[in-house]
């Protein structure tokens, strides 16, 4: 959808099956964060936009966007079916989607609009910034292509070792990468805010800016999620790392990493771009925090306030 407005959503978008690697992965489009200027601002959603009028044909405008958006060449594209979204003056239209199979390195393709082209399987889309109704169609697709299965089913059962990913050693977990915001202004006070009364995690408690890394570096991460909650403009030369702790909530738990970031300088001030995540943004002096604050981050604006790099905890 590039970067049609928001009452654009009735546009054909299409929807790319990939077999990269024969595992029947899915193409995902990272999109620029212009709220209020274009669709599903910073989401991962599909390629794809609206008609123009040399268009003769719904596939004629699929093929031209791929074209346009990243240089992208599907032979075998189909129509997929229909979906139904509400545009902004809340009107229910329609979205042809388009299916089809390619087998590249999206990091060699031409993307003009957005800020990257990756693979997923449908197992990935649960931690990635994507709106229900994509996550669903892509699901839906999945469980009604046999062919994909076949294929999936085939590759594991025919793989020889050296095609098969190595396995990981014995006793190894997956730890969750985490990034922090540490914003402290000229006058020592930091940024917190206060999560929504709905979070899953620590609700109605203080926290840094925080997010989950996703197919991207820490650093963009950071990037991302300041200009995402909270409109703050960061650049990468701005950012250092300040605190690495490595923790658990309980023993036995999935351990995380959270890697604490400052920011040595800004444009904007802190604003509520996610009302259902955090409910307000305030600057803290660090020796009178409040007092229902995430335990590990008042440990860890401890630890940097005395010059300490890493910290552990939780660990028995």
């Amino acid at each position: 959808m590039g970067n049609a407005s928001p009452q654009l959503r009735a546009d054909p978008v299409t929807f790319t099956v990939g077999k990269h690697d024969d595992r029947g992965e899915y193409l995902l489009h990272l999109r620029d964060y212009f709220p209020g200027q274009i669709w599903e601002p910073g989401m991962w959603s599909l390629l794809g936009g609206g008609r123009e009028p040399q268009d003769t044909t719904l596939e004629h405008t699929v093929r031209r966007e791929l074209d346009e958006e990243a240089g992208l060449h599907i032979p075998d594209l189909a129509p997929f079916g229909t979906e139904e979204a509400v545009d902004a003056a809340g009107a229910t239209l329609p979205i042809a989607i388009y299916a089809g199979t390619w087998n590249g390195d999206p990091r060699e393709l031409r993307l003009t609009e957005g800020v990257m082209l990756a693979w997923f399987t449908p197992d990935d889309l649960h931690r990635l910034r994507i709106t229900p109704s994509t996550s669903d169609l892509v699901r839906r697709h999945a469980a009604t292509s046999p062919a994909i299965a076949s294929t999936l089913t085939s590759h594991v059962a025919h793989a020889s070792v050296a095609e098969r990913r190595p396995a990981s050693p014995s006793g190894t977990v997956p730890n969750v990468i985490g990034v922090h915001l540490y914003l402290e202004r000229p006058d020592g006070t930091v940024l917190l805010g206060l999560r929504h009364p709905d979070s899953e995690y620590a609700p109605s408690t203080w926290h840094t800016l925080a997010g989950h890394c996703e197919q991207e570096s820490a650093i963009t991460c950071l990037i991302r999620e300041a200009r995402e909650e909270a409109g703050l403009l960061i650049e990468p030369q701005d950012v250092e790392l300040v605190h690495v702790v490595h923790l658990v909530d309980r023993v036995g738990d999935q351990p995380r990493l959270g890697l604490f970031f400052r920011a040595r300088a800004w444009r904007g001030e802190p604003k509520l771009c996610e009302p259902d995540k955090c409910t307000e943004w305030r600057f803290w002096d660090p020796t009178a925090l409040p007092e229902a604050l995430v335990p590990y981050t008042r440990g860890v604006i401890e630890a940097i306030r005395a010059g300490h790099l890493y910290s552990e905890t939780g660990w028995a």
